[in-house]
């Protein structure tokens, strides 16, 4: 995967890597609610996580929503 990952018709999987282009596309949405269920939703919090600059992957980032969903922010 490179930085140029298209967000809008790329494959995404638990492996994806979220690089710098990543942006919060209608397929992305559709990926966490498949992974998280359907309360699954953006919040600040979680998507300045999600654009920290440290390297994570999709897997990464639906175990980081459950873990806030939980209570563990």
């Amino acid at each position: 995967m490179t930085d140029s990952f298209d967000w809008h018709s790329g494959t995404i999987t638990r492996s994806t890597p979220i690089t710098a282009s990543y942006r919060n596309t209608q397929k992305v949405r559709r990926f966490f609610i498949a992974q998280c269920g359907a309360a699954f939703k953006f919040d600040r919090p979680f998507m300045a996580w999600l654009k920290d600059g440290k390297p994570k992957t999709m897997g990464d980032a639906v175990e980081e929503w459950k873990r806030r969903a939980a209570g563990g922010s």
